[in-house]
């Protein structure tokens, strides 16, 4: 029988396709590594079937004869900055006023129309040193799954390559990450992302989970900016 994967439309990025962390970690989750680098090829289609196909080290995720994704174990040497206190953390991204103009409200990771619980609702805020941190107390239902901390490691990033913390008009193109532990259900953690290359519209970006002194989970992510045309249709009221 062929392996497949489906990703729930709760699990969004854009409107119509898979949030790229939540899909890189799905991905990165079918190999034995103890860290992965996924590129993505193609928005992840929601609701659908996905054929997975391995060989010669590398996964494969397709869409009908279209590549969505290619995954592999790879290493990871990056060192992550401090972060924040989980309590600084939280004060900064709840003093931040609104985002407006999120492009995409409904992604799982940092969407301004989603809720704690129902998704991650992460909410950036600049330290003022290049950095971004957002609070995150875990639900117990996103507790001990690698995939979510996957996600974690996304939309941060993404924050921390607009030069005023913004989220911005981008989207990932390559998540490598490593997991040392998924976190705990009520577990107070916090994300920190930060620049590392600017390539025009490729942009570099590291990203770190952290609870208290201890690193949960590592990534380094391309990011591409886009142009208006990938924003979410804005809903007639």
């Amino acid at each position: 029988m062929s392996e497949t994967i489906r990703i729930e439309r709760r699990f969004r990025g854009p409107l119509r396709s898979a949030n790229g962390g939540y899909s890189s970690g799905l991905i990165a989750s079918l190999l034995d590594a103890a860290a992965v680098e996924v590129t993505l090829r193609l928005p992840p289609p929601l609701e659908t079937a996905l054929a997975v196909e391995r060989g010669d080290g590398l996964l494969r995720v397709l869409h009908g004869d279209a590549l969505v994704a290619e995954a592999r174990a790879a290493e990871l040497d990056l060192a992550p900055p401090p972060a924040p206190s989980f309590a600084d953390a939280e004060r900064l991204s709840a003093a931040r006023p609104p985002e407006e103009d999120h492009p995409f409200p409904g992604c799982f990771v940092c969407g301004t129309g989603r809720e704690p619980g129902d998704a991650l609702a992460l909410r950036p805020a600049p330290l003022g040193d290049g950095r971004v941190a957002a609070p995150w107390r875990v639900p117990a239902e996103l507790a001990g799954d690698e995939r979510f901390a996957w996600a974690a490691l996304d939309c941060p990033g993404g924050w921390a390559v607009q030069p005023d913390a913004s989220r911005g008009i981008s989207l990932l193109g390559r998540l490598t990450a490593r997991v040392e532990r998924p976190p705990r259900a009520a577990e107070e953690c916090v994300v920190v992302g930060w620049p590392l290359a600017d390539e025009g519209r490729r942009k570099h970006a590291g990203t770190a989970l952290w609870s208290g002194g201890e690193l949960l989970a590592l990534g380094r992510a391309v990011w591409f900016e886009m142009g208006p045309e990938v924003r979410d249709p804005v809903e007639s009221s």
